[in-house]
């Protein structure tokens, strides 16, 4: 082939790539946008929801938390299903379930009931994450993997960018109106877009390149040649099976555990890590909380698109959970300054969410086929019971010590046992290839 066809191939190819992007990446990032901010809102709710209900701190931990022990049980199930059912119908069911669930918490008025919503909530939700990883593997290589990953992940960011000024927007103006608290108006409002998304997917998504009605039968055999580009699947694992017995997989669990700890903890907690440093206006605060976020998801793209560009993985999730690591540590000596303590925690947040991203880039390229569907559900339920513990230990560290210090630095030790097992997980597709030529 001359070079003159390679560069026009290469020009048809980024061609169909833009109309992909346009095509699937805004309607997966509006999904995920709300799938984060109905999980995390709770953290805002606690302002008013708290002193209105008679929690304690230990009690709106395990509550927060609880959501991703719902998510756990159910997470395999709904990814060994998807390749089966396909993408449009798991997704809609996800979306609908979890928007009605959401709306519902406004109904909570207890710690047995919160902690069932919150329960209900992961059950419904359960999948969703995962689903994408695995849908986004069927339209996109490994040259573009990480890059699309961090353009629908960042929506957990961009839902904390919103989500913070709007929940708080809610809880301020809508207090008292037609009875109902502020915070059971954010809980409502928040939710019930989820049931119109739920709807958009079912009508547009296609399942796979080969459904798509608007490709062309040379497009879907392009997107095809891309997905399967990848040389080295000799040393992917290509059944569940064998994902159950390869023990690289656990420890990426474990590993995405620690990364999952901190975030979570983070994003449930930093509306009262903020108002400890002496915000107490609602909207003010929503506003603070809204800057690490914003960090984030410039950090996130950045991240993802050097990943691509370079093909390295390891390094680019490890080095900046190290980073956050330090970060956290240092926070709590910043305790009593506004703007010291939310420039370490923007700075670790942007950190930690830029190790999620290209995280999710080494999956993806280690199992192959159906099995990947199961396999990333698997990574992503061990991994991700770290959004229990990391929110239920700090409120924990909180109830028995009246600080939140002792917890800052737990999530330091975590981020940096997470840089450690990603650096020991060797065995990459690019090395397994140096090797065998």
């Amino acid at each position: 082939m001359s070079t003159i066809q390679m560069q026009q191939g290469s020009r048809a190819v980024a061609a169909l790539y833009s109309r992909i992007n346009w095509r699937l990446l805004p309607l997966l990032i509006a999904c995920y946008m709300f799938a984060y901010l109905d999980r995390v809102n709770v953290g805002f709710a606690k302002l008013q929801m708290q002193s209105d209900l008679g929690f304690s701190d230990a009690a709106y931990g395990v509550g927060a938390g609880i959501f991703f022990i719902g998510y756990v049980l159910f997470e395999i199930p709904s990814n060994l299903m998807l390749p089966r059912i396909g993408a449009r119908l798991t997704f809609s069911r996800i979306l609908v379930l979890w928007g009605i669930t959401s709306a519902c918490m406004l109904f909570v008025r207890n710690v047995p009931a919160f902690y069932a919503m919150r329960f209900l909530l992961g059950v419904f939700e359960a999948g969703f994450a995962p689903g994408m990883i695995y849908y986004l593997s069927r339209w996109y290589g490994p040259k573009r993997m990480a890059r699309a990953i961090a353009l629908v992940f960042v929506a957990g960011p961009i839902g904390g960018v919103v989500g913070g000024p709007l929940s708080a927007w809610l809880m301020s103006s809508l207090a008292g109106v037609g009875g109902l608290s502020g915070w059971q108006w954010m809980f409502l409002v928040e939710g019930l877009p989820c049931l119109a998304l739920g709807a958009l997917v079912w009508f547009t998504l296609a399942d796979r390149p080969a459904d798509a009605r608007w490709l062309t039968p040379d497009e879907k055999r392009l997107v095809e040649a891309e997905v399967g580009g990848n040389g080295g699947h000799e040393h992917r694992i290509d059944s569940f099976s064998e994902v159950l017995r390869n023990p690289r997989v656990y420890r990426l669990a474990l590993a995405y555990f620690c990364i999952i700890f901190p975030i979570y903890a983070m994003s449930f907690w930093l509306p009262t890590l903020i108002k400890e440093q002496g915000v107490n206006d609602t909207l003010r605060l929503g506003w603070n909380a809204a800057i690490p976020y914003v960090a984030a998801a410039i950090a996130m793209y950045a991240a993802g698109r050097r990943s691509d560009a370079v093909g390295e993985r390891r390094y680019h999730s490890a080095l900046p959970a190290l980073a956050a690591a330090a970060l956290l540590a240092v926070t709590p000596y910043a305790s009593g300054h506004l703007v010291a303590t939310l420039a370490l925690l923007t700075a670790a947040t942007a950190c930690m969410w830029m190790a999620y991203t290209v995280f999710w880039a080494i999956p993806s390229e280690t199992i192959a086929g159906p099995a990947a569907a199961g396999g990333i559900a698997l990574i992503n339920t061990i991994g991700l019971s770290g959004g229990f513990w990391g929110p239920a230990a700090l409120g924990w560290v909180k109830s028995a010590t009246g600080s939140t210090s002792g917890g800052l630095l737990l999530m330091a030790c975590m981020a940096a046992l997470s840089c450690v097992l990603i650096l020991t997980n060797k065995r990459t597709v690019a090395a397994a290839k140096t090797r065998t030529a």
